[in-house]
């Protein structure tokens, strides 16, 4: 894996059951893999009600939603689907939280 970011994604609705995670592949750079991982999270949340509340828009994704991540040697490269899920679920809403 050196030099490499290797994207998986998991299940939410199959939480910990590995032989739902499929490898989405390959990335030479952490940016173009947290690009490929957040697209996975933003193409779910298209599917969302803006008239719900953020919380209820998160709680789809989590219930529902692919949770991609990255696997690495470089320590400095994170992301959390669910994470960026809940600042994407305030933008979404057109409720205040």
């Amino acid at each position: 894996m050196a030099g490499r970011y290797t994207i998986y994604v998991d299940d939410n609705f199959h939480y910990m059951d590995e032989s739902e995670r499929y490898k989405l592949g390959e990335f030479d750079d952490c940016e173009s893999a947290i690009g490929a991982c957040k697209r996975i999270v933003d193409q779910h949340l298209a599917r969302s009600n803006p008239d719900q509340s953020p919380k209820e828009i998160f709680d789809a994704y989590t219930s529902f939603g692919e949770d991609p991540w990255i696997a690495s040697d470089d320590k400095a490269c994170k992301f959390s689907a669910w994470e960026y899920a809940r600042a994407r679920s305030r933008e979404i809403s057109r409720k205040p939280e």
